[in-house]
């Protein structure tokens, strides 16, 4: 009886002779090609690891600062240092040589005049009407000399150097289904529902701070719970200190451990410690946005007065200081119109929903005027457009994210770009995970999850970023 043919042609010397497969690759060797393969497969994976471990020791060793960006930066300062500095030289050499003719013309009068009182004294011939007419000489001469208003500087708003600023050509994205972490359970005020939230607010353990506006009170809502908690008001709408009345912002001063309030239709910005004890800040303001810098610096947007004001945290005992707008209702760079939800970076630079003026402008601090960073193209759907604009963000690379209330869609605006880009909302009004339906505030948490409030879908919708 003949032995059963079990033997398979070896792929490597190609040899019938008994072969054993290889998993990985699917071909069948002889036990010698076989010994010999796998050492070639642990040679590449000793050779991927050897090179896996030099590139972490290079990123380990990797210095931010020699980044190839860096030197651009650095050249950019340099060129407009010298810039600065070539017009300064040249003004003060403008006014060195002003000056100079204005002192040899005062110089040359004053010879004449001199000239004049040594003829008088000689000739012992003069008289009140000779004395007044030296004395009123003397008086213009004087007059001249000290009128600083024969020169002055004149600064222009528009600056000559050329700004830069960092753009990410990697642009975050979000997963369009969103999770509710807050509310979604129709209308109403039990724990579990709100009824047309407006600001929010993240702690360091995103804990959600949540306005619930027309049940007149705040609620947080622990991280993954299913229920919130009041945290202040719930007593009903009224103005008595345990009260609010529509708020609609809030900030929470983690290092107080205080909740900030901006008690809207009270006219009032509440700071509260607990239940028992609250205190009015600010009176008699139009309150409708509120941030805080890490400066310790409270800003609050007057829709009244069509502004935002800046206090120092503790010290609300004065006016304030106009940041942003001040000169009446109006579409001019310096005005603003019913501003609502405001934003204020680590420069202070305050970002301000122009909501009427259907734009969101930038005030660095100390500015004149503002600059439209967002929209300004009057109501519309288009992509150069907003429509009643809220909450705003602004992340590091100093990208806007805008509620867009009425076009129900959340944008993005790089600064100095025609127009901005959909980032959620792109499918309609509506209920769905992949829906909004008039969103007002929004945040992120430190993982760049993206927090929306659903106004009225009643809901607090998260965004997980896509890495």
């Amino acid at each position: 009886m003949a032995m059963a043919n079990n033997k398979t042609q070896c792929f490597k010397c190609k040899k019938e002779k008994i072969t054993y497969p290889c998993e990985g690759c699917s071909k069948r060797f002889c036990f010698t090609d076989l010994s010999e393969h796998k050492q070639m497969l642990n040679d590449e994976l000793n050779h991927i690891i050897n090179d896996c471990d030099q590139f972490k020791q290079k990123t380990i060793e990797q210095n931010p600062k020699n980044h190839s960006l860096i030197e651009r930066i650095n050249q950019w300062e340099t060129n407009s240092i010298e810039q600065i500095q070539q017009k300064a030289q040249k003004c003060r050499e403008t006014v060195i040589k002003s000056s100079q003719r204005f002192i040899n013309d005062t110089e040359l009068k004053l010879n004449d005049l001199s000239e004049q009182i040594k003829q008088f004294h000689k000739e012992n011939d003069f008289n009140e009407i000779n004395l007044n007419y030296l004395k009123n000489q003397l008086r213009k001469i004087t007059e001249e000399f000290s009128d600083p208003s024969t020169i002055f500087i004149q600064q222009n708003s528009q600056t000559f150097i050329n700004e830069i600023s960092i753009i990410s050509s990697k642009k975050s994205k979000w997963k369009q289904n969103a999770i509710t972490v807050a509310g979604g359970n129709g209308e109403g005020q039990q724990l579990n529902q709100l009824h047309f939230p407006q600001g929010i607010f993240i702690d360091q353990k995103k804990n959600i701070f949540i306005v619930d506006c027309y049940n007149h009170r705040i609620v947080e809502w622990k991280h993954n719970a299913k229920e919130g908690q009041i945290v202040a008001g719930g007593n009903g709408k009224g103005n008595q200190m345990n009260q609010l009345n529509n708020p609609t912002d809030v900030i929470v001063d983690e290092q107080n451990h205080s909740i900030i309030i901006a008690d809207f239709v009270n006219r009032r910005v509440i700071q509260w410690m607990n239940q028992k004890q609250q205190q009015i800040l600010i009176n008699n303001i139009g309150c409708r946005g509120l941030a805080i810098d890490k400066y310790g610096f409270f800003y609050v947007s007057d829709l009244e007065k069509n502004e935002v004001r800046r206090w120092k945290m503790g010290e609300y005992n004065n006016e304030g200081i106009v940041v942003a707008g001040g000169h009446g209702q109006g579409s001019q760079l310096n005005q603003l119109n019913y501003p609502t939800f405001i934003f204020v970076d680590g420069d202070q630079t305050v970002y301000v929903s122009d909501r009427d003026n259907e734009r969101v402008m930038k005030w660095r601090k100390g500015a004149k005027e503002g600059k439209i960073v967002a929209g300004g193209n009057g109501e519309g759907r288009n992509l150069n457009q907003l429509s009643n604009p809220q909450g705003i963000f602004v992340d590091h690379l100093g990208q806007i994210y805008v509620a867009d209330f009425w076009n129900d869609r959340i944008m993005r605006w790089c600064e100095g770009k025609e127009e901005g880009e959909i980032v959620v909302g792109r499918n309609g009004l509506g209920n769905h995970p992949n829906q909004l339906d008039l969103p007002m505030g929004l945040t992120f948490d430190d993982e760049e999850n993206l927090y929306i409030v659903d106004n009225e879908n009643d809901r607090i919708e998260k965004l997980e970023i896509i890495l």
